[in-house]
């Protein structure tokens, strides 16, 4: 992980230096409010690195017994243009979306927090925390879920994944009293409507959202938004796709000049993230194929290196 965050650092320089090709990505509403498609392609020419992750989230899929995040990550030669690996997107997505959070924690949040709190207890939530735990020291992780069984997978996949976290890890359905007293706020989820009230959030604390990725969802109260020094992944993203700043733009509680960079800038320090121990600051991020593109570059030389995954000749 922690090499995952510097990894996904440096690729969000380059983005701000103009040295990385990244469209807005492609969004098919396949079942419109339940299920959409990504397309998300990105070149990266100081690594060399090019290629595209395909992610689908069907909100019915729990149902089903199947996950509701689904995707796949294809790197191409960017001399000859061959395809030449393909990669379970869902983990890297996972592992990529973590170490942002973890990025912004490391840049954003007080050097002093130990209290973690993640609201939501899928895939997303446990690189969170796992993350988090790599830029700061952190000593308790509290986790918000909804259902017992979302918790019992959490654990799950914590023990098989992050076993060094177990013993910080607490879990619970009540989300006002852990946020109240929370240093970090990781938020992962689906929903339409926030998770959390502004009020809940004491002076100081930094907050990650990264679970809402449409106009029309909406994790992060539009109140804290309004107070929060604002961070995003890459601002014409962010206000295309984030509901979380489309809503309160919308109803006159925040303009774009309130959003004070992006997180390129703070790594390249051209942006000051936090400018006082009591400020409460807000990362946004609706993911960046940079994040998918520069770890999966590496996962392919580790492989190849390792002499691990199935060659395959496309002939």
């Amino acid at each position: 992980m922690r090499e995952a965050i510097d990894l996904v650092k440096t690729a969000f320089r380059d983005l701000t230096r103009g040295r990385a090709v990244v469209p807005l990505r492609l969004a098919l509403d396949v079942q419109p409010g339940s299920a959409t498609t990504l397309l998300m392609p990105a070149y990266l020419p100081d690594l060399p690195a090019l290629g595209f992750k395909a992610i689908s989230i069907f909100q019915e899929n729990g149902k089903r017994g199947l996950p509701i995040g689904n995707a796949m990550v294809c790197m191409i030669d960017a001399e000859t243009g061959v395809p030449t690996a393909l990669l379970n997107g869902a983990y890297l997505t996972a592992l990529r979306t973590g170490a942002v959070s973890g990025a912004s924690a490391e840049l954003m949040a007080r050097p002093d927090a130990r209290h973690l709190v993640v609201i939501g207890a899928g895939t997303q939530g446990v690189t969170q925390a796992a993350a988090v735990c790599a830029a700061r020291d952190i000593e308790r992780i509290t986790v918000v879920y909804r259902h017992e069984a979302s918790w019992r997978r959490y654990r799950e996949a914590v023990e098989a994944d992050w076993p060094d976290l177990l013993d910080r890890l607490t879990g619970t359905e009540e989300a006002e009293a852990a946020v109240r007293a929370a240093d970090i706020v990781c938020v992962a989820t689906t929903s339409r409507t926030p998770v959390f009230e502004d009020a809940w959030i004491r002076p100081g604390t930094h907050v990650s959202g990264v679970g809402s990725f449409t106009p029309e969802m909406q994790e992060v109260p539009a109140a804290f938004v309004a107070r929060a020094r604002v961070v995003v992944d890459m601002k014409e993203h962010a206000l295309a796709e984030a509901g979380d700043l489309i809503i309160p733009l919308r109803e006159g509680l925040i303009a774009e000049g309130d959003i004070v960079g992006e997180l390129g800038e703070v790594v390249e320090g051209s942006v000051t993230a936090r400018t006082s121990d009591e400020e409460v600051t807000f990362f946004k991020s609706v993911g960046n194929a940079v994040q998918d593109i520069a770890v999966a570059n590496v996962a392919v030389q580790r492989a190849v290196e390792r002499g691990v995954g199935q060659q395959i000749d496309l002939g």
